[in-house]
């Protein structure tokens, strides 16, 4: 049998070489015609460059139905973008940010009291009746916190006795520092009326001073809520006694005793609530009179004490004005005075603050 050799194809006339023979090797397929209905076969890096999946048939249109939806959806997420960046701008121009100073800046508390009047016609009727608060006192944070401590829990008469022997066994107020509260021992501090608890809070809060954790300085220069976090670590020292800390001693304007019972009274007569506002309602109801609702409190407390004097007093009002006026109206038509410096009349045993003569009822 005489040797076989593969056939040739396509090969041109002109080349003179053979195909050697093939042992075992299945045939090479043939070229396709030109003319077959399937497209030919397309290289990977084809396939890679491309972003879709090619179809085979050539009268497929979901490539192209695929691309117009793609353009599309981007258009009109270009459109919603847009569209979104716009309003956004608007509302950035609508709402300005109001920025407070110290109530003890000159011309502060005006300030305050236009901005309060302005987002609250209630409270510019209450602030009509009565004068204008001030934030002129001044005592260093050791002196205030230590104050704080000393009349917690006492009558007025009985917290100033007791402040007076501390500052004179100190030897001046300018004296009572963070040393000089701990060089005297708890049997020392006993002999002119300071309970042994109190002892422990005002060494805690000096020991706090000597270990660097507080200070004068710091205080003063700490924002709302990292102070409020700081102080009440200390024994003794609770949110009440910050806030007032905060309100009157440091002067900040946008402190809301959210606990005080005061406050929450006077914005229960404000807006003639049935019932007395919860301390997590009261964020809500006071929101608009940021950033001045410390001066915003002030007159909560003023409302509240003018409205337990006329009850504890008995004072009548007409029939036919209670049975539609509000408290605040009632306070108006009877022309009631102001009560800036005069101890509340609560029908209730209270303990008034020194430095705020602020009635404690928390």
């Amino acid at each position: 049998m005489g040797e076989q050799t593969q056939p040739h194809h396509h090969l041109p006339e002109s080349s003179t070489t053979t195909q050697p023979p093939v042992i075992d090797t299945p045939a090479l397929p043939p070229t396709q015609n030109p003319t077959s209905s399937k497209l030919p076969f397309r290289p990977k890096k084809t396939r890679k460059l491309s972003a879709v999946t090619f179809s085979e048939n050539p009268n497929d249109k979901s490539l192209e139905s695929t691309t117009t939806t793609s353009t599309t959806s981007a258009a009109a997420a270009a459109t919603s973008n847009k569209k979104s960046k716009v309003v956004v701008q608007k509302v950035i121009r609508v709402l300005p940010k109001i920025t407070a100073r110290a109530l003890s800046c000159k011309g502060e508390v005006e300030l305050a009291l236009r901005h309060l009047s302005s987002v609250d016609s209630n409270l510019d009727r209450l602030i009509k009746l009565h004068k204008p608060p001030v934030f002129d006192s001044f005592q260093p944070p050791f002196l205030a916190l230590s104050k704080s401590i000393l009349y917690q829990q006492l009558a007025y008469k009985a917290g100033t006795s007791i402040y007076t022997r501390f500052v004179s066994l100190c030897g001046g107020e300018s004296l009572v520092l963070p040393e000089a509260v701990l060089s005297f021992t708890p049997n020392q501090l006993r002999q002119i009326g300071i309970s042994a608890r109190k002892s422990s809070y005002l060494h805690d809060l000096a020991n706090k001073y000597r270990n660097g954790i507080l200070s004068d300085s710091s205080i003063v220069n700490m924002d709302d809520k990292s102070l409020f976090t700081m102080l009440t670590m200390v024994k003794g020292i609770g949110p009440w006694s910050v806030h007032m800390f905060m309100i009157f001693s440091l002067h900040r304007p946008d402190v809301l005793p959210v606990g005080d019972v005061g406050i929450r009274k006077g914005v229960q007569l404000l807006y003639g609530l049935d019932e007395l506002p919860r301390p997590s309602q009261m964020e809500n109801l006071c929101e608009k009179w940021r950033p001045y609702r410390s001066v915003a409190s002030w007159y909560m407390w003023r409302f509240a004490e003018a409205q337990g004097a006329a009850a504890t007093a008995g004072a009548i009002v007409p029939v036919d004005a209670s049975a539609s006026a509000t408290p605040l109206q009632q306070l108006q038509q009877e022309q009631q005075p102001s009560f800036p410096q005069q101890q509340p009349s609560f029908p209730q045993q209270q303990i008034i603050d020194p430095a705020t003569n602020i009635a404690n009822y928390g």
